[in-house]
């Protein structure tokens, strides 16, 4: 048991980390762009609509203010920690240091999991929007080429292309990838701007008549389904490592983001549903469908665009998150060696993204992976309950350690933070428990069976076993040799 607790210190993980470095590429606009990037995409573009319709009514603006509140006090915590332990890994990193090596595998398997299950997902959402653009503009894709098996055709080749095309582009480099970001997210932006602009001149006061049609149990479930909409911010936390002044940029990058994302899904959300009653909005392509009901085809198509935009920029940062967490747990020995080689020219760990890439491209072309948006959430808010929890017992045990950063009010952000992380996996676990259950169980096979004996701390431990065996043999050949040499000097 006790080595399952088993813990690498700070220093030690920040020394190891030098040795195998990532090139330090990113600034705090950087940082914010990204989290602005992996944030904004499919919740404002589909999920704002679902969820008024299904669970919040225009109330869901309150659903977005729950999640964001619950998000931001776990992304202080996230931000003290990050800015204590600047190497890539996220949650991953901060658990093996504070809580030991079982529970930051759990929490890699479930960031693996968030991360995965999202790329396939928006991948596949981007198919999908993209061959509507296309068929307004009198382009029809086959069937055939446009669906999984499952939906009975052969590869759902946009997405199966578009994973590999970010996957190119994460293995070019990080600084690249940075700059296709940042062009898409300013696209994205404007998009959003020009629905406010041309959706407040519609807006009809009586569709927020009843604001919360199922009641404010209602507003808690549609923040338990949109809560997938946030996922995107603890991925800056995985970019720690290339950050050319972590203790400062990180805390501008996650705060900022995340101040930045919940007010304009708050904006949007009831701009939508002032413009269309809520149970219109259950498609989906809400906004610009809503767009189109109010006579704005330009502003219909122009948000359309923006999806598109919207989705590159969060499968971009996503994939780009799993890569990282994979060199992580390379370095650490939980998982093959080869995941954290670097590249001699581009200096990226060319083998995790060339292994995510695949997973998201098979993943996204091959099965009709849609409705795992509860799955992924699940795996962010143990994450983030675990590192709220690391966040008190490091204050605990370490109070006097230097902290670039700290989180305000701590012994009480950190439990609001562990409260609504909870409350809110209780109520995914009501209908999702059965897959939950099947993938931890996955998880913790492979933990025993490989990671457990593998590991780097395993592997050390043995050695300096060894090396006291070794060196108890050697000093009791030593007396025995003296007390043979000095027995037969007595016989003489």
């Amino acid at each position: 048991m006790k080595a399952l607790f088993r813990t690498k210190s700070i220093k030690s993980i920040i020394a190891e980390a030098e040795k195998k470095s990532l090139k330090k590429t990113l600034g705090a606009f950087d940082l914010l762009l990204l989290g602005i990037g992996s944030t904004i995409g499919t919740g404002i573009f589909v999920l704002t609509g679902t969820a008024a319709a299904n669970f919040a009514g225009p109330g869901v603006a309150l659903s977005f203010a729950i999640s964001g509140l619950v998000c931001m006090f776990a992304g202080l915590a996230y931000t003290e920690l990050a800015a204590m332990v600047p190497v890539s890994g996220s949650a991953y990193t901060y658990s093996y240091a504070i809580l030991g090596e079982f529970l930051a595998w759990i929490v890699a398997c479930g960031l693996a999991l968030e991360y995965t299950v999202a790329s396939s997902t928006v991948a596949a959402g981007w198919s999908g929007y993209l061959t509507k653009i296309l068929e307004q503009g009198g382009i029809k894709l086959p069937l055939l080429l446009t669906s999984s098996p499952a939906q009975g055709g052969i590869i759902n080749l946009p997405a199966f292309c578009i994973a590999f095309f970010i996957g190119l582009l994460l293995i070019r480099g990080t600084k690249e990838s940075v700059v296709v970001n940042r062009i898409l997210v300013s696209l994205k932006l404007g998009v959003i701007f020009i629905f406010m602009i041309v959706a407040v001149p519609h807006i009809k006061m009586e569709n927020y008549a009843e604001f919360m049609p199922f009641g404010f149990k209602g507003v808690l479930m549609g923040s338990s389904a949109i809560f997938f909409a946030y996922l995107g911010f603890d991925a800056i936390a995985t970019t720690a490592e290339e950050c050319k002044n972590p203790k400062r940029d990180l805390p501008i990058g996650i705060i900022g983001s995340l101040l930045a994302c919940t007010l304009i899904y708050i904006l949007v959300s009831l701009a939508l549903t002032g413009i269309s009653h809520y149970t219109t909005l259950n498609n989906s392509a809400p906004m610009a469908n809503a767009l189109l009901a109010n006579g704005s085809n330009i502003g219909s198509a122009l948000v359309s665009v923006g999806a598109v935009a919207g989705m590159l920029t969060v499968l971009l940062v996503m994939m780009y998150g799993q890569s990282r967490i994979l060199f992580a747990m390379s370095r650490d020995g939980l998982i093959p060696s080869s995941f954290c080689k670097l590249h001699k020219k581009y200096g990226t760990p060319y083998v995790s993204c060339i292994f995510v890439t695949f997973a998201v491209a098979l993943i996204s072309g091959f099965t009709p992976i849609r409705t795992m948006g509860d799955m992924s959430s699940l795996g962010t808010l143990f994450a983030f309950l675990i590192v709220s929890c690391g966040v008190i017992v490091l204050r605990l045990r370490s109070p006097n350690q230097e902290r670039s950063f700290k989180c305000p009010a701590v012994f009480v952000v950190a439990p609001l933070a562990i409260i609504g992380c909870g409350y809110l996996i209780y109520q995914l676990l009501l209908e999702n428990y059965k897959p939950f259950l099947v993938w931890y169980g996955f998880a913790i096979v492979i933990y025993f069976l490989y990671a457990y004996r593998k590991s780097a701390l395993a592997v050390n431990n043995q050695g300096s076993k060894a090396n006291k065996i070794n060196s108890n043999n050697t000093h009791k050949s030593k007396k025995y040799r003296q007390m043979e040499l000095s027995s037969r000097q007595k016989s003489k």
